[in-house]
């Protein structure tokens, strides 16, 4: 039985993160003795990761700032490991960090970034990200979650040949349209059924971009009467003062609910009749395919794979401009009932047919042989 050893750098509710769980709830457990190893604490997923039967490992650095007992910790836990893989920038430098030390030949790397702009990324970030262009010769593969994000990194100069391709997956049981959501959702926040829902799920961060968010979503609101928005993710809720005063600005604070982070994603989305993202960067998330399966048709900025995730059965527009996010919206809901539900059903169709995660799952482990 082979022994695999995640690194990441932290467990918290991302895109990286949650990636990494998916992979382990889908792959076949007698195949691989598996165990994972969070450079920072348990995080969101780290009890969820326990509860599936796998380790976990703390090595309770603060994020960023690598210790010498850490490093000790992690050399220690992978020594006898046929494969670590390693999940974001600085894990991605502690496994080639550990793997040297411990004698560890194959280790995987793994990107899940597609924007190395100064202005949209923290200094530390970008050196960490500029090292390991350096070092990366000397993994034995890189995954991409995205086609973008891989010329991303080949231009910044990572090593081209160790590149592979593997998009985010979907468990098309946890995320599908789920009977009597609308109602659900519409009586617990007062939301009258007749009138139209959008939803966005995302954290608040520089790269989700809430300004263009909020400004286009006040476009849409003067021009479609009935509409109301639901915001979720971490810090998207009424302690969020910045985003309070965005909603104000824009005269969508009474239309407007702010959920915070929520344990019932798949209802939510399922309730929406469109779902949005406003990204300036993205590689390839996985909002967009799990409303694809909730058979919500997406309205996207045009940033990593997003046009490709929609393809045909969605909008795609320039980033960082409210006006085309808006008339996407606004194009979108004024289909008819059918044409609506017609676009979920085919959005789904897409993600089954691409981007199934059992599919995804057999990618990675042809890198594990």
């Amino acid at each position: 039985m082979k022994k695999i050893i995640h690194i990441i750098t932290g467990l918290d509710n991302g895109g990286a993160e949650m990636m990494l769980y998916k992979l382990l709830s889908n792959i076949e457990k007698g195949k691989y003795d598996i165990e994972v190893v969070s450079m920072t604490d348990e995080g969101f997923f780290g009890s969820k990761i326990k509860d599936l039967g796998i380790k976990v490992h703390t090595l309770d650095m603060k994020k960023g700032i690598p210790t010498i007992s850490g490093i000790k910790k992690a050399v220690n836990i992978v020594k006898d490991a046929d494969v670590v893989q390693t999940w974001m920038y600085h894990s991605d430098l502690l496994g080639l960090i550990v793997c040297k030390i411990a004698g560890i030949k194959k280790l995987i790397w793994g990107i899940h970034h597609s924007n190395l702009d100064k202005d949209k990324n923290k200094k530390l970030v970008l050196l960490v990200a500029k090292v390991n262009s350096m070092l990366s010769k000397y993994t034995y593969k890189i995954t991409s979650c995205s086609t973008y994000a891989t010329k991303v990194h080949i231009d910044f100069g990572y090593d081209e040949s160790k590149f592979v391709n593997i998009p985010n997956g979907f468990d098309l049981d946890m995320y599908y349209n789920r009977e009597g959501s609308r109602e659900s959702v519409c009586r617990e926040l007062n939301i009258d059924s007749n009138k139209k829902i959008v939803c966005h799920v995302a954290r608040w961060d520089i790269l989700k971009d809430y300004k263009t968010l909020t400004t286009s979503l006040g476009i849409v609101s003067k021009e479609l009467k009935d509409v109301e928005f639901i915001l979720c993710g971490g810090s998207i809720d009424n302690n969020n003062i910045e985003l309070k005063d965005l909603l104000k600005q824009n005269n969508i604070s009474k239309n407007t609910h702010l959920l915070g982070i929520r344990s019932d994603i798949p209802k939510i989305m399922s309730a929406a009749d469109i779902f949005v993202l406003s990204s300036s960067g993205e590689a390839f998330p996985n909002v967009i395919g799990e409303a694809m399966a909730c058979e919500t048709p997406c309205v996207v900025t045009d940033v990593g794979d997003c046009k490709y995730i929609v393809d045909q059965y969605g909008t795609a527009v320039e980033k960082q401009n409210p006006t085309e996010l808006a008339n996407g919206i606004i194009n979108m809901l004024k289909l008819g009932d059918n044409e609506l539900i017609n676009l979920g059903i085919k959005s789904r169709e897409r993600v089954i047919d691409n981007f199934e995660i059992s599919k995804v799952v057999n990618m990675f482990e042809n890198l594990y042989k």
